[in-house]
């Protein structure tokens, strides 16, 4: 970009660069998508086209070496490389620059699997299901837990393939779905403001007591133990989400001045 400056390289803008992108997990953010701009793109344009509406699922996985515990999470988003620590991607296709399809799951792959399990009607589809469970089974990554910090993932043949292969499934649909799932019933306490008092966001978590606080006023009861024991690196899903949307106030006087804009709530008129 420097060197575009002193050269007097314009650039020019273009609304189909704006993509939706993961900035961390389950926290998505609008993206000026641009090989000017984003100067290390790495292998995102061959996995993420934008013509494309189905069959960009990626298991993104941490990276090597890792500090953080090994965390794995299917996205079909362009991603940052702090998504997950060292983030890596095992896309189930890729594209050539026609944008013609490729398998990412090579035929040498395939046949593994099927002369393992003695069954030549296993997909490249249900490798890359299969893979997602086996990368969440605890005992999985209790056992390989500093090999995961080192290494490459690598993937054992468990018995009862069809039964993981419907685990990974599941999983994934919860994962990339999970903004129309279901929702779970939480109690909602709303309290006086006191007078004079300004109702700021807050967005704290008590795991202890279950509880959410969003406001002075108001407080979320009854999250489960399960929800903050699921963690990707040291964070749960939900401190993830708490942690993005605090307010964040800047340290240049100047940008707080002009820019200080934040809005947790935005109201619309009836």
């Amino acid at each position: 970009v420097k060197n575009d400056l002193l050269k007097g390289q314009r650039y020019r803008y273009k609304v189909q660069n704006i993509r939706d992108s993961l900035y961390r997990p389950f926290v998505k953010k609008s993206l000026y998508f641009s090989s000017d701009l984003n100067e290390m793109q790495y292998q995102l344009p061959r996995i993420f086209v934008k013509d494309t509406k189905s069959g960009e699922e990626v298991i993104a996985i941490s990276g090597t070496s890792l500090a953080k515990p090994f965390s794995v999470l299917v996205i079909n988003q362009i991603f940052s490389y702090d998504f997950l620590e060292k983030t890596q991607s095992l896309p189930l296709y890729r594209y050539d620059k026609k944008g013609n399809r490729i398998e990412n799951i090579t035929n040498w792959g395939l046949n593994q699997f099927r002369t393992h399990y003695q069954d030549n009607t296993l997909t490249k589809e249900d490798i890359f299901h299969y893979t997602y469970a086996v990368l969440h089974n605890p005992a999985y990554r209790e056992k390989y837990a500093i090999n995961l910090k080192r290494e490459f993932p690598r993937l054992p043949f468990y018995e009862d393939f069809p039964q993981w292969v419907a685990w990974g499934a599941l999983l994934m649909d919860l994962h990339l779905n999970y903004e129309t799932a279901p929702k779970f019933p939480l109690k909602r306490i709303d309290n006086k403001l006191a007078a004079n008092a300004e109702n700021k966001p807050k967005l704290k978590a008590d795991k202890a007591k279950g509880e959410i606080q969003l406001d002075a006023i108001t407080t979320l009861q009854g999250v489960p133990s399960e929800a903050w024991a699921y963690k990707l690196g040291n964070r749960s899903a939900l401190e993830w989400i708490l942690d993005q949307y605090k307010e964040k106030k800047p340290r240049d006087p100047t940008i707080a001045e002009k820019f200080n804009t934040y809005l947790p709530i935005i109201a619309f008129p009836d």
